[in-house]
């Protein structure tokens, strides 16, 4: 059974940091799209950062230079580091993955891609940056 567990969010200052967390099961996550995603309510949810076919991370514009993206394959984990945090980070936090692999996909990952592309959700994780 697939999953993915989101974990780290909270409350902060602005200007604060948080790191986030997606533990994968059920799967091989290294063989596959994972991406950040997150979502404020009655918006479109937005990718936030992902691995190219290469391995070097992609960021969206807004997050660029203040979030890191990282793996360990080992753990199939993905996590987030995200600093300078502002409010306008505020949003539910999801991790998400293709179920296609990425073999099949010519490795095609970025957090540009539509979510409907992405078959597994984790519950989301909700981080809340106070002004």
């Amino acid at each position: 059974q697939v999953q993915l567990v989101e974990s780290g969010g909270g409350s902060v200052q602005a200007g604060g940091s948080l790191r986030l967390s997606c533990v994968a099961s059920g799967f091989d996550h290294s063989n596959h799209c994972m991406a950040w995603f997150r979502q404020v309510a009655g918006k479109k949810r937005e990718g936030v950062a992902a691995f190219d076919p290469l391995g070097a991370p992609l960021y969206a514009e807004s997050v660029e230079g203040r979030f890191t993206i990282s793996k360990d394959d080992a753990k199939n984990s993905l996590f987030l580091q995200m600093d300078n945090l502002s409010p306008e980070d505020t949003a539910l936090y999801y991790c998400a993955a293709q179920t296609v692999l990425l073999s099949r996909t010519g490795g095609l990952c970025s957090p540009g891609l539509p979510p409907i592309l992405f078959g597994y959700w984790g519950h989301g994780t909700q981080v809340t940056v106070a002004s």
